[in-house]
């Protein structure tokens, strides 16, 4: 056992040897006081702004403020840093950042043997040890069950109170601040520049400068107890990715997604109007498009779920963008409205970022169980394109998506993004101007039937209806809830035109078919012995373990599908090719029903329902199992 006791004063000693390393997986765990979101995502900016392509993953408890020193109570950060191409936040973790008992209890058997475990020894005394649950007089910094890790004991609570001795700052806000030195720590271990976080704490306490002036000390302090101290002999480099050349940036799924609508409300000219209520976790979305005034984006926090949707079809009818977010319990509450929606066959935006149920369910953990409800969720046959996002940086692409689609065959769109991915990052490169699709608007100014007789649901040939301005002259027309005669939009009871009407919306959404791209093996592979079909964030998990399979010789391909209603036209022909076929999901085989159901293919199902996402071992397995 390499254990190693860190409360020796700070002397000089010689330079520590660096080790090069591909890929690291680092894990931040703490209580949900101990600031470990904050010294993650400040450790990944850092990483992201130096160069290197990462995956994060976001751990925390539903609990504003979880039971303190508890096992339920633990928050975590994950972040996986590399020199190539990363797709996942990892399976285990290299260094381990544990502040007490219970974020060791949690998350120990995730570390490699060998790996390098950080812990706080004011975080396992005697109450903390009883929080943890461990048994009386068991303390694992001292009975050798450590012996496979490199491990370090250091006292930061004590040492973060040293640093800040003289700063006038209460006791709670010293300790709020040990964060900080772990962070420093952090830095000097990777090698990584403190410029950006010391600018970040400037920004964020420019009112309080006593707080800046604390946390920047406490940091630097990290850093120099790591050049200082003879027990950390090793340090770690991690080269910059060889990604494609452009501006990057690290962004969250959330973040992703409101800059994707920001960008399709500008390229497509319309004002972007978002009607919201609070939820956790498509909240951020709201937060981050609140600060677009600038761009006449109008954001609309709404008093519940049901208000904030029928703002949006206010809005939307007007000729704004629409767009309303939420997760699984609001979009059952928006289920009657997003009906009206479709029978108005009105622009519109719903975004779903899924998390685990039923009801509240697991609020702050993953899911990927409302595809059926996209599906098939309103009464009434009335069915809608449902799109979904596949990485963090992909939300940018999908929402941008669904707005030109809703726009260009006025009809609600659902984008099924998820907790995982809304909350992870990983960089993302700036697209230029000329990359993105056009979206194309056009509103009605003029009758467009004989006569100067306005029909407003005449239809194109992709069996799209006119979008008409309120107020437009001569264009006066009655639009509601009720079902429409063809083309007159006049309210019909006739069952053989709503049988008519019916099939024209169904038709309507199939034929968005000919303007999505088709699907594509990601390897270039049409045959295989095992194609493994998935869709949304499951993606980098399923790269990551057909690229292990492919490079161990075994014969496999991948498939993701970004549209599931409709499906890519070639799907069903290209599945044909394969011999067999595997749908992972974070449900328990919704995508797999619909497969099974419109293509007849025998696919087999693997279900993970844990609020978690799967690891590159588990498919693995999997994938190794069907190919024997």
């Amino acid at each position: 056992m390499d254990t190693l006791e860190s409360n020796a004063p700070l002397k000089a000693r010689a330079k520590a040897t660096v080790q090069e390393s591909e890929s690291i997986v680092v894990r931040f765990s703490g209580d949900s006081g101990d600031g470990m979101q904050l010294t993650g995502m400040q450790f990944t900016d850092t990483a992201a702004f130096l160069g290197n392509d990462l995956s994060t993953f976001p751990d925390f408890p539903a609990e504003i403020r979880a039971p303190i020193g508890t096992v339920a109570g633990v928050s975590g950060f994950q972040v996986h840093l590399g020199s190539k191409e990363i797709f996942t936040p990892g399976d285990t973790y290299d260094v381990l950042v544990a502040m007490n008992a219970a974020a060791l209890k949690v998350d120990l058997s995730r570390l490699k043997k060998g790996g390098v475990l950080i812990t706080n020894i004011a975080g396992f005394d005697r109450k903390n040890l009883g929080l943890a649950q461990y048994p009386e007089g068991v303390n694992p910094l001292e009975d050798h069950s450590l012996d496979n890790f490199i491990v370090h004991k250091i006292d930061l609570t004590k040492l973060t109170k040293e640093c800040l001795t003289g700063s006038g700052l209460g006791t709670k806000e010293v300790e709020r601040s040990k964060n900080m030195f772990v962070l420093g720590l952090l830095f000097w271990m990777f090698d990584k520049s403190m410029d950006s976080t010391i600018k970040f704490i400037e920004e964020k306490f420019a009112k309080k400068q006593d707080l800046a002036n604390a946390n920047i000390k406490t940091l630097k302090a990290g850093w120099d107890y790591g050049e200082n101290t003879e027990i950390f002999n090793t340090r770690f480099n991690v080269n910059p990715a060889k990604l494609p050349k452009g501006v990057y940036r690290n962004i969250t799924g959330n973040h992703a997604t409101a800059i994707g609508l920001v960008a399709a409300s500008e390229k497509s000219g319309l004002p972007l109007f978002l009607g919201s209520y609070p939820i956790t976790p498509a909240s951020d979305i709201l937060h981050e498009l609140s600060k677009y005034k600038a761009n006449g984006v109008k954001t609309f926090q709404a008093e519940d779920e049901i208000a904030g949707v029928c703002s949006a079809i206010g809005a939307s009818y007007t000729g704004s963008l629409a767009i309303t977010t939420t997760s699984g319990p609001g979009m059952a509450l928006k289920t009657e409205a997003v009906g009206l929606a479709t029978i108005l066959e009105i622009p519109l935006v719903i975004v779903n970022v899924q998390r685990g149920g039923p009801s509240t369910g697991l609020p702050t953990k993953t899911e990927q169980a409302d595809l059926l409800m996209a599906m098939h969720g309103r009464h009434g046959e009335g069915p809608l394109p449902v799109l979904a996002a596949a990485s963090p940086s992909d939300c940018f692409n999908m929402a941008y998506e669904a707005c030109r689609i809703a726009v260009e065959h006025m009809t609600p769109v659902i984008l099924l993004t998820d907790g995982y991915i809304a909350n992870g990052s990983e960089p993302w490169r700036f697209p230029t101007e000329d990359e993105l699709k056009a979206i194309n608007v056009k509103f009605l100014t003029e009758a467009n039937g004989v006569e100067g007789v306005l029909l407003p649901y005449k239809r194109d040939e992709k069996l799209v209806r006119p979008w008409i301005k309120p107020g437009t002259k001569g264009l006066e027309h009655r639009i509601g809830g009720l079902e429409k005669q063809n083309e007159t939009g006049n309210v019909s009871y006739d069952p053989l035109n709503h049988e008519k009407m019916i099939h024209l919306r169904a038709e309507k959404i199939e034929r968005i078919a000919d303007f999505i791209p088709l699907a594509k093996p990601e390897f270039g592979k049409n045959k295989a012995k095992l194609l493994v079909l998935g869709w949304g964030s499951t993606y980098g998990s399923i790269k990551t373990a057909v690229l292990e399979c492919m490079e161990e010789g075994m014969d496999i391909e991948q498939v993701h599908l970004y549209y599931i209603n409709p499906f890519p036209k070639n799907l069903g022909e290209l599945l044909k090719g394969y011999d067999n076929v595997v749908i992972p999901e974070m449900n328990c085989g919704q995508l797999l029903q619909l497969i099974r159901a419109k293509y007849l293919v025998p696919a087999v199902g693997l279900s993970k329902v844990q609020g978690l996402p799967f690891t590159t071992a588990e498919l693995k397995s999997k994938f190794v199992e069907l190919l024997k």
